[in-house]
């Protein structure tokens, strides 16, 4: 099978989970078989073609006259989008269908899809109301109003957990036999290696008698950072040696400092900045725990990343994050914007050592269970099988996970982890 995947962002540029999750999911469908060529922006040093890991990856250029405004420059990166398909269909390659991830290719895909008569599948990983609870301004509703005409657009659409097919139902009215969720996953491998003296590594964040708490993620209101500060003086009463290291970047970056030197907190907490991989394994290796107390999650990846590094997990109970960890199964769950909630759950992993390895021992089987790569490149070629309408597809779609919305099917996927034999419930996930 021929595949173009449209995305704004792929290895090495990564700004969020998005670029991460696209290079997985096309490198294991490379590795199943399929041409996926990828085309996307480019970035300071790139080069215009390259294959990355079996995936040949076109990078467009952003030479262009400078755009008035956001809006223009996402324009601009779509009419590039498309003169490099029209190129490569001119050099004699002919995709079978285009994935398009996410509303900022969103005009390409649409144009592609109408005027090559290719069938289009689109995932979306988050929406604009989400992020924002809610539409506020004129932009966000623009945004929005892309993302639903994407989504209308699609043959089909895949959304990474329950939470988010939930919310696509709610905000864009999309479809139920349109929808499919499929989870994301990670490559445990990569976040093995670590730096070869960890020691010497960890005296650069904490005494030997400090512990530490990790949080990695883009430094925005909906990662909940600031919540996170909000319980740093509760957990320094009852556990003095804590030393905090926030890692990312963002626009709430000097906000976030800012009131880290108002409540005083600020000699307790390393800001690090963007972290290479290395340094992001080796923090999770040296940490006691890993926390991510999110207001909006619609899946949650860092929390697999976490697990493949072995460490314990505390994430908030929102979204895809609410799907993955339960609380004091393989990680533990706070109320979503509760500094109190956050508090208590790290001081439990920091005060029962015996109790967080038994949480990571059990994240560890989940992983390898359940967010395989090679697993979610199965269930992603059922839904291409099904859009193409192929003879050998599995075309009794009820069995796949994603048109099943109902409470009663997300249990049973909680206690077996599968995501494709169940028998079709239709109903509304609560």
């Amino acid at each position: 099978m021929k595949i173009l995947v449209l995305t704004w962002e792929y290895p090495p540029k990564v700004v969020g989970g998005l670029a991460r999750a696209v290079a997985d999911l096309s490198e294991a469908l490379a590795i199943k078989g399929h041409d996926v060529r990828v085309v996307t922006s480019d970035y300071p040093g790139s080069i215009a073609e390259e294959i990355r890991n079996g995936v040949r990856v076109y990078r467009v250029s952003s030479q262009h006259p400078q755009p008035l405004n956001f809006l223009d420059s996402v324009l601009y990166l779509n009419f590039n989008l498309i003169e490099r398909a029209i190129q490569l269909l001119r050099e004699g390659w002919e995709w079978d269908l285009i994935h398009a991830h996410d509303w900022l290719v969103g005009h390409a895909a649409k144009v592609l899809k109408q005027s090559i008569g290719k069938p289009m599948i689109a995932t979306i990983h988050a929406t604009e109301w989400g992020r924002n609870n809610g539409l506020h301004n004129d932009l966000q509703r623009h945004i929005s109003d892309v993302e639903w005409w994407l989504t209308y657009e699609a043959y089909a659409v895949i959304c990474c957990s329950f939470y988010m097919c939930s919310e696509l139902q709610r905000i864009f009215q999309v479809p139920q036999d349109k929808l499919y969720v499929i989870p994301n996953g990670v490559v445990a491998e990569k976040f093995m290696e670590a730096v070869p003296d960890l020691t010497s590594f960890r005296n650069n964040y904490a005494t030997p008698d400090e512990q530490i708490i990790f949080f990695i993620g883009r430094l925005v209101h909906e990662k909940g950072v600031h919540v996170l500060l909000e319980a740093i003086p509760n957990i320094l009463r009852r556990v003095p040696n804590t030393k905090f290291v926030i890692a990312g970047k963002g626009p709430c970056e000097k906000e976030l400092k800012y009131r880290a030197e108002e409540m005083g907190i600020a000699d307790r907490i390393h800001f690090t900045g963007f972290i290479d991989d290395l340094t992001r394994n080796s923090l999770y290796k040296v940490a006691s725990a890993a926390v991510f107390p999110s207001l909006y999650e619609p899946f949650g990846i860092v929390a697999l990343e976490a697990m493949a590094a072995g460490t314990p997990v505390i994430v908030s109970d929102v979204g895809g994050f609410a799907e993955i960890v339960q609380h004091g199964r393989n990680g533990l769950t706070t109320y979503a914007g509760n500094s109190q909630s956050l508090a208590d759950n790290i001081v439990a992993i920091l005060q029962a050592p015996e109790f967080a390895k038994k949480l990571k021992e059990q994240a560890a089987h989940d992983l390898f269970s359940r967010y395989q790569w090679s697993k979610i490149a199965e269930q992603t070629e059922v839904v291409y099988d099904k859009i193409l309408g192929n003879a050998h597809a599995n075309l009794d779609v009820r069995d796949l996970m994603g048109r099943m919305t109902s409470r009663f099917v997300y249990e049973r996927y909680q206690q077996t982890g599968n995501f494709v034999d169940h028998e079709l419930i239709r109903g509304d996930y609560q």
